[in-house]
């Protein structure tokens, strides 16, 4: 880059060709302040000019320089290099503004040097000027402290430092009481994020929408939807309800806690929408009801809205929920067409999407395209391969990722071994399990164990696996008892099945079905005392198994329906091919009657004497 001299007296100082002409035009202009602007003062005007065009080396060309630097110079180039995100060049700077430079550094100067200890993520730093600020009495000075507070909250383990920190401030704006709150709220802890803005509402600090935004996460963290409809009435309260990322914030927190006729209401009644409002709605419905979520992205594209990489990303999900092939290849050419196909979360997302259904092909077509993979990429095809019985190649896939330099974690080893489990590989699997603790020193969870003990469980190792449970470091849940229940049913094993029935009692499970596939292992072995005796116990719990959901698609149309759905111009087409089902598992009975027991959860139960009635089976 070509350089004229910025003062003729001045050889040090250089300016680009183009600012020159326009200083140039400045001073024939006759404005009586340029002359009284200083080399310094020009200079700096120049740095933070560079800094926020991302001119960041042509910044440090010209500071470096100057010939004479003031505070201001320094302050500007230590916080231009922490808004572009050069943390280590910025605390650089600084330990050489202490070294050469003859005045202190101001209130302005450490609150930039502390938001570079945020960015750094070191409380150590973040000390160390703290204690200039005590050496040169700028403890009190109100920027320093919600700065000092900001970066305490970020980079310790606990909020104490920042709480001591907001305590001794004489003076506190709502912005130093949104930080803390942000604090709590960022590091998971709900409740107290909540005893902080409660004491601020009682202390009558005006709120603000981003106060409230924030004590909304709070509330979804913990999933208190009781506080987040009273915060919800705050927002009415405060004029609020016209702040559409205030919204979004409601919305996202119906939605997590399951409050979709809310989240409709919310949705509906918002005066403005964005692109973010109908991600967070496509979002929340994906995983519950995923046609209603493909339902409200088609709503989305009617209303001029162009969907992004997020976007994308929840409706694959949902289409891989429902196994709908035919809506998630459409998807993918949306995709194609925008040129979002190199966003890595998308690719991984249609992995999974076309493994889940049916397509492991095309799976493997995506990932062998990708130009850069994650671990997750590498889970997600390790997951596809293991739901389709493709041990083997699930196998392989993991040794490629070890010589690719990723490092394998807890989800990884249970994909692998989940795959082996699925296709009778018991050693490879138990294999990977040693290498799991003792290679990579990972310690096993429930979901690992109950991965193990079904890998043992299918080959017919069931004393093996509950010898396995009984050396587990931790209680085993009724995930753990499940899987070797239903192995010892799928052996034929009474004996132990009691006393693994028995153990799941013992854990007092919460999940409706626990107690049905008890009652059911009791009925097939004849048992009808223990079998009502379950029935008795689910009933006392006051939960209800939940009703399977099926999704059929008929030209191009997705319809769901239960057990009971009498009404849609889809059940007489259901009930043909619930006949044929019928039909085929009496035929499977009548061959194999140990296949009976499953079906003793589609009668009332109410009778010991209740027997497998397929008629019910077809009632829908």
């Amino acid at each position: 880059m070509s350089y004229r001299r910025l003062i003729p007296n001045s050889p040090h100082h250089k300016i680009p060709v183009n600012v020159l002409g326009t200083l140039k035009g400045i001073k024939n202009q006759a404005n009586p302040s340029f002359k009284t602007q200083t080399p310094s003062f020009l200079a700096t005007n120049l740095i933070k000019s560079y800094f926020e065009k991302g001119l960041i080396k042509e910044a440090r060309t010209l500071f470096d320089e100057m010939s004479e630097r003031d505070v201001v110079a320094w302050t500007a180039m230590i916080s231009g290099y922490a808004s572009c995100k050069y943390y280590s060049n910025a605390w650089q700077v600084f330990f050489k503004m202490l070294r050469e430079c003859g005045d202190r550094p101001n209130a302005f100067t450490l609150s930039s040097v502390l938001k570079v200890c945020k960015g750094m993520n070191s409380v150590s730093c973040g000390g160390l000027v703290h204690g200039l600020a005590v050496k040169y009495g700028l403890v009190g000075c109100l920027y320093v402290d919600n700065c000092l507070m900001d970066m305490y909250a970020t980079c310790c383990s606990k909020m104490d430092d920042a709480c001591a920190v907001f305590r001794d401030m004489e003076v506190k704006i709502p912005v130093s009481w949104t930080i803390l709150i942000t604090g709590y709220t960022h590091r998971g802890d709900g409740h107290g994020a909540l005893r902080v803005f409660r004491e601020m509402l009682m202390e009558k600090v005006e709120t603000s929408p981003f106060s409230v935004s924030i004590a909304v996460r709070a509330c979804t963290s913990i999933g208190s939807s009781t506080c987040g409809m009273q915060l919800h009435t705050t927002v009415l309260k405060c004029g609020f309800d016209s702040n559409i990322p205030v919204m979004n914030s409601i919305l996202d927190m119906y939605c997590r806690c399951n409050l979709f006729s809310e989240a409709r209401l919310c949705f509906y009644g918002m005066i403005q929408r964005d692109l973010v409002t109908w991600n967070i709605f496509i979002a929340g419905y994906e995983m519950s009801h995923p046609n209603e979520s493909l339902y409200i992205f088609s709503q989305m594209g009617l209303e001029g809205f162009t969907p992004n990489s997020f976007t994308y990303s929840s409706i694959i999900a949902a289409c891989a929920n429902l196994a709908v092939l035919s809506c998630g290849q459409q998807v993918h050419g949306g995709i194609l067409q925008r040129g979002l196909e190199g966003d890595l979360p998308l690719a991984n997302a249609l992995i999974d999407m076309y493994a889940k259904c049916g397509s492991i092909m095309d799976s493997c077509r995506i990932f062998s395209r990708m130009d850069r993979k994650d671990l997750v990429s590498w889970t997600s095809m390790m997951i596809g391969y293991g739901s389709h019985g493709y041990g083997k190649e699930a196998v392989t896939l993991f040794n490629e990722m070890v010589k690719a330099g990723i490092r394998p974690d807890r989800i990884v080893f249970v994909a692998v071994m989940g795959a082996c489990s699925h296709a009778g590989m018991v050693d490879e699997g138990m294999s990977y399990f040693k290498s799991m603790t003792v290679d990579y020193k990972v310690p096993p969870s429930q979901e690992v164990y109950g991965c193990v003990v079904d890998l043992l469980g299918r080959s017919g190792k069931i004393e093996e696996a509950f010898e396995l449970i009984e050396s587990m470091p931790f209680k085993p849940d009724e995930s753990v008892w499940g899987a070797l229940l239903g192995a010892c049913k799928a052996h034929g094993i009474p004996d132990l099945s009691k006393r693994v029935a028995q153990r799941v009692l013992e854990s007092k499970p919460n999940v409706a079905g626990s107690y049905v596939m008890l009652a059911n292992i009791f009925a097939a072995q004849g048992d009808w005392g223990d079998f009502a005796r379950m029935r008795k116990l689910m009933r006392g719990t006051g939960k209800k198994k939940e009703a399977g959901r099926s999704w059929v698609e008929v030209r191009d149309q997705v319809y769901s329906f239960v057990v009971g759905d009498v009404i849609g111009p889809h059940i007489l087409s259901a009930r043909e091919v619930i006949e044929l089902f019928g039909q085929h598992m009496q035929d499977e009975t009548a061959l194999n009657p140990d296949l009976d027991f499953l079906f003793h959860d589609s009668v009332c139960g109410a009778s010991p004497c209740c027997k497998p009635n397929y008629a019910d089976l077809m009632n829908i």
